[in-house]
């Protein structure tokens, strides 16, 4: 019997800290006037850089997420954080998630497609749905670009923003959910849009801090002519896929980066703008965060229906690009969360907590009993005094 991936719950985390356009005046040359007639762009939510990470943001997304979907964490068969800025390079920062929401029978893995990760994570999660290896997949897209952003940059820092989206895609014999994806990548644009250094080309060292290689480096100009070309194939390619005609499409979500992009793509497919979503504005460009993101205030503002046709695309560095064609299945609105759920989901959130925080004392305690090597513990040591 065939299965389908559904979207069942949704949910999402900006950081509480904005830099406005006047904000960022004060550290560059530029003004208000000039990000929003080049961008689109008012504002963008940045992290606290003592108490905020990715993978904390990813965290409280994906709980708004299982809250939505009424799934407990341990249902979850597989975590997919797609993102460019993981909180170390291994491990992966889908594992600090797994362990800190507590789903304990879920394998994880980080992705990195760019600003198409999000939509990659669809693919591939809606592929396990499908092919019966999974019932529940959570696909997170999370970031924290502020880090890697040169704040004297006036061509760069105008654009990022940090936060994290999340949606639960659960298994179903109902037809719906994701219906088709194309997914896309031409490497020899990789040098458009990059981070430099910080990988095996280009290791960390004292030359490559001060020629600030740790920085995002974009060349504008290709970036946005590779958009506005493959944003509009890669719309009509996933309706057609899905059988669909763009005029049966209730609502396109395109990825966050610049309205300029988000208003050809759509004169190009011959859109009018209440068809296309846009919240650019008060989050700027947050990578593989921006759809889902933009796809929770979508829901929230009343912007999808049950039944609705709703194609997500994107594109990102790689250079790459994605779309997702999903049927809208789920009731709306969502029911508020009663009180006693919310408590219940504090203590199992703690439980979580104390469960991780045992497990790592139990590594260390056998560390000590054990040692690092077999036969060079305390235990071993008590045996060999013992036998003397």
């Amino acid at each position: 019997m065939a299965r389908y991936a559904h979207l069942a719950g949704w949910g999402m985390c900006v950081p509480d800290h904005i830099l406005t356009n006047d904000d960022l005046s004060r550290i560059v040359d530029t003004s208000d006037e000039w990000i929003r007639t080049r961008t689109g762009i008012r504002e963008r939510h940045i992290v606290n850089e003592k108490t905020e990470t990715t993978s904390s943001l990813a965290v409280k997304a994906a709980r708004a997420a299982l809250e939505v979907a009424d799934l407990s964490p341990r249902q979850v068969d597989m975590i997919i954080v797609a993102t460019v800025t993981p909180d170390y390079p291994f491990p992966a920062t889908a594992c600090l998630v797994q362990d800190a929401l507590g789903a304990a029978h879920a394998s994880a893995f980080d992705l990195n497609a760019g600003c198409s990760g999000f939509v990659y994570g669809l693919n591939v999660g809606s592929s396990l749905i499908t092919g019966g290896q999974a019932d529940y997949v959570l696909v997170i897209g999370a970031e924290t670009l502020s880090r890697i952003t040169d704040w004297n940059d006036r061509d760069t820092c105008v654009l990022f923003g940090d936060g994290a989206g999340a949606v639960v895609l659960a298994a179903s014999q109902i037809s719906g959910g994701v219906r088709a994806t194309v997914l896309g990548a031409d490497g020899s644009g990789g040098d458009l849009l990059m981070l430099p250094a910080g990988g095996s080309r280009h290791p960390a060292s004292q030359q490559t801090v001060s020629d600030g290689l740790h920085f995002i480096h974009m060349k504008g100009r290709e970036v946005f002519r590779f958009a506005t070309r493959v944003m509009p194939q890669a719309t009509r390619e996933v309706a057609e896929r899905a059988g669909w005609t763009l005029d049966e499409v209730s609502l396109i979500i395109p990825h966050q980066a610049n309205d300029r992009i988000i208003q050809s793509s759509a004169k190009r497919l011959k859109l009018p703008p209440e068809r296309v979503f846009t919240n650019l504005e008060r989050y700027g460009n947050t990578s593989a965060a921006s759809i889902p993101i933009a796809l929770c205030e979508a829901v929230e503002q009343g912007r999808i229906e049950p039944d609705d046709r709703v194609i997500l695309v994107s594109f990102g560095a790689g250079l790459t690009w994605a779309a997702a064609a999903v049927e809208w299945s789920m009731p709306l609105p969502v029911k508020p969360v009663p009180w006693w759920r919310v408590l219940f989901s504090h203590l199992r959130y703690r439980w979580a907590w104390l469960r991780s925080f045992a497990r790592r004392a139990l590594r260390k305690l056998a560390v000590i009993l054990l040692g690092p090597a077999e036969g060079n513990g305390w235990l071993a040591r008590l045996r060999t005094h013992r036998d003397r």
